[in-house]
């Protein structure tokens, strides 16, 4: 019996005449291997094809159970890339038999087929679905980035396939990855080998040309973003070599982030008669990445693209011939011992930079200048670690606990989830009552993961709106889903919130938080007053006080007496990434500081939601906060007694202390001590000083002296004194 689908999915065979690429040698083998082992994993460089040709293929599939075949991209930009090429290649429009779907944005249809999905998109579709009825196929695209999403969701479909579906096909495909350890996961319980297919790759030569830093060159002052200097200055520098040594090929520049992306480009400006200069990062509107993506520029012109790490694999770039990488990348970082995540600019790995590399070699032979030497490539890490092993699990323990299995030890993972740092996620979901003592989701649990975001962020939408905020706590949350809202606009968060009221994704994902939580009324119409009060509600161990403060300036906000919140407290310039600064104190106990010319750094109080954690331990540099009022503080503040020792002093000091975590909010002598605490003090006051500390009255003292006699007299039973 031919299945209804069967009619969309059997007339496919139009793509395979747009010419060949390499991975088309191994297409029937590929599909055999799967349909016969129900897993399989594809090891294909970048530019094979790998992305676009295989999902078609196994689409056409005769073994295929279920009608559409879902290929996960790790990013936006990717997903609707992979979405249209794939649409093209069958001549008609994204949405019909190829489609795709993210958060907010979605073009599917009757007829769709094969569905690029992003990965939270994914994992929501398992909570909804378990069994995954609709798909015949799941293909794990760029899996050699193990991101988080990647790594659950692949866990999540193993469980799938081995309870309730054994028909599910499981395809991961890689440009670089340790084959072995994928398919000794996949083959878990099966019982054939599972086929390891190859693709060989058609780059031509790129020759690397190594360009470090001047020491007297642009940059060299202090300006860079990390490891060696590489700023701004110093990156436009070589781009401007690399137009005049390579007289052909448009360049592609490899940024950690859309801040260091803006700052280039502006040092670039007066190239405009000779070269047009396009960014491409994630949160550029669809129109803004195609002109990035397209083949040519305005005029003929030779095209300067800036570029975060979303160009590495999947995206083609049509036209590029020489690469220029700043050896940079911005990952998420998260320290279970300080409690405390964000984002982390360092050195990319040897592995990131030769994809970065190979992007120059597509079209004919080409040049990658690099911003290191070739002593310290040497020195680079091999592969960059997985998420799933430094980033914040917070998200992944709100997941697991949605699946029934809050520890995830009923998974199959490729590398499991630390222990300290699920520990510290799943904490923390007890604390913003997102979780029972057996983590297990409460009501308000059930709301925030509906959401699908960082369960902080939802936790803030959730419980702003019950306060009447919901309106800029949805607004916020938009924002905050940004990876990287660095633009070098300083430290305040409220000034970025202009962007939610432009047309585009971040006006439409707000739209969605605020019709799902029914905040109502249109994106961008709150003010950013009570932005501190909402960031509060989701980040509680991070309230901050200025230092050498107690009590911050108090009134009447819209949002008091709520849960979490993220305080900051400034002292004398002294930063951890050699910058003087205003120091700060977290309510978690984490020192921060903040640039000293930052408006922000006026304010006593901050709620801080973003962070770079300095190496070593150090203060960490607030990169986003707003500031807090202390009536808009969360109800559990404590008053405490403090009776202890002053060896400065040389006396017992007790006072009463107002506190939130880690911060002292107000204090005030404490006329009657407690007669233990102030016995207890005294005696550490006697074992730091001694005896004579002790301010004897002249009777007593007559009456050791009476006894220091009969002792040196008479012996025991006479004690000393």
């Amino acid at each position: 019996m031919c299945l209804p689908w069967r009619a969309v999915a059997d007339h496919l065979d139009p793509w395979r005449t747009a010419g060949p690429l390499p991975v088309d040698a191994v297409l029937d083998e590929l599909v055999a291997g799967l349909g016969s082992a129900g897993a399989a994993v594809l090891a294909a460089p970048p530019g094979t094809g790998k992305s676009t040709h295989v999902p078609l293929a196994l689409a056409a599939a005769p073994w295929l159970g279920a009608p559409t075949v879902l290929v996960l991209e790790p990013r936006r930009l990717a997903a609707r890339a992979v979405a249209r090429r794939m649409a093209s290649l069958l001549g008609e429009p994204v949405g019909r038999r190829v489609g795709y779907r993210m958060r907010g944005e979605t073009k599917v249809s009757a007829a769709t087929v094969v569905e690029v999905v992003t990965e939270g998109v994914l994992t929501r579709m398992l909570h909804a679905d378990p069994a995954l009825e609709g798909a015949g196929a799941v293909v794990f695209d760029e899996f050699h980035e193990r991101s988080l999403h990647a790594d659950l969701g692949l866990a999540l479909c193993l469980d799938v396939r081995g309870a309730l579906r054994p028909d599910l096909r499981l395809l991961v495909m890689s440009a670089t990855l340790d084959s072995a350890a994928v398919v000794g996961l996949l083959g878990a319980g099966t019982a054939g080998p599972i086929p390891v297919v190859e693709a060989t790759g058609s780059l031509h030569p790129v020759e690397v040309r190594w360009a470090p830093p001047r020491s007297d060159g642009p940059g060299a002052a202090g300006a860079g973003w990390g490891p060696g200097a590489r700023s701004a200055p110093a990156v436009a520098e070589v781009v401007r070599r690399a137009l005049r040594e390579v007289p052909a090929g448009d360049v592609l520049v490899f940024l950690p982030g859309a801040g260091e992306i803006a700052r280039t480009a502006g040092l670039l400006e007066d190239l405009a008669h000779g070269a047009v200069v396009l960014p491409l990062h994630g949160r550029l509107s669809a129109l803004e990445q195609d002109r990035a993506l397209a083949a040519g520029a305005e005029g003929g012109r030779r095209k300067v693209v800036l570029a975060t790490a979303i160009a590495e694999t999947s995206l083609t770039i049509e036209g590029v011939g020489v690469v220029v990488d700043a050896g940079l990348s911005r990952r998420a970082r998260f320290d279970p011992r300080r409690g405390v995540g964000g984002l982390h600019t360092g050195r990319v790995s040897q592995a990131a930079a030769e994809q970065r590399r190979g992007r120059a070699g597509r079209l004919g032979p080409g040049v990658c200048y690099r911003l290191w030497s070739e002593a310290e490539h040497g020195r680079l890490a091999v592969a960059e670690a997985p998420e799933i092993a430094a980033a914040d699990l917070a998200p992944l323990a709100l997941d697991l606990a949605r699946w029934g299995d809050p520890t995830g030890t009923q998974l199959a993972w490729l590398d499991p989830p630390p222990s300290a740092a699920l520990a510290a996620a799943t904490d923390l979901l007890a604390r913003l009552e997102l979780a029972d003592g057996r983590g297990r989701l409460t009501a308000h649990g059930r709301a925030v993961a509906d959401l699908g975001l960082h369960p902080r962020l939802a936790h803030a939408v959730v419980r702003g709106a019950a306060a009447g905020a919901g309106g800029l706590a949805c607004d916020l949350a938009a924002l905050l889903g940004e990876r990287d809202l660095g633009d070098g606009r300083g430290a305040d968060l409220r000034e970025r919130l202009g962007r939610v009221a432009r047309p585009g994704r971040l006006r439409d994902e707000a739209a969605r938080l605020r019709r799902h939580s029914g905040a109502g009324g249109r994106p961008g119409d709150s003010t950013g007053d009570a932005a501190g009060a909402v960031l509060a509600l989701g980040w509680p161990e991070r309230v901050a006080l200025r230092r050498g403060s107690t009590t911050a300036g108090r009134r009447d906000g819209p949002v008091a007496g709520r849960r979490g919140s993220a305080v900051a407290r400034r002292d004398r310039p002294s930063g951890p990434h050699g910058e003087s600064g205003a120091r700060y104190l977290l309510a978690g106990g984490l020192g921060a500081v903040l640039a000293s010319n930052d408006p922000l750094a006026a304010s006593p109080m901050l709620a801080v939601v973003d962070l770079d954690l300095a190496p070593g331990g150090g203060d960490a540099r607030i990169r986003l906060a707003a500031p807090l009022d202390e009536d808009d503080l969360p109800g559990r503040t404590e008053e405490v007694d403090v009776v202890a020792w002053d060896s400065r002093a040389a006396d017992v000091r007790a006072r009463r202390e107002r506190r939130f975590g880690a911060l002292t909010l107000a204090s005030s002598p404490l006329a009657a001590p407690a007669r233990d605490a102030l016995a207890t003090a005294l005696a550490e006051g006697v074992r730091d000083q001694g005896l004579g500390l002790l301010r004897w009255p002249a009777s007593l003292v007559r009456w050791r002296q009476r006894v220091a006699f009969l002792r040196a007299e008479l012996g025991e039973p006479w004690n000393a004194t």
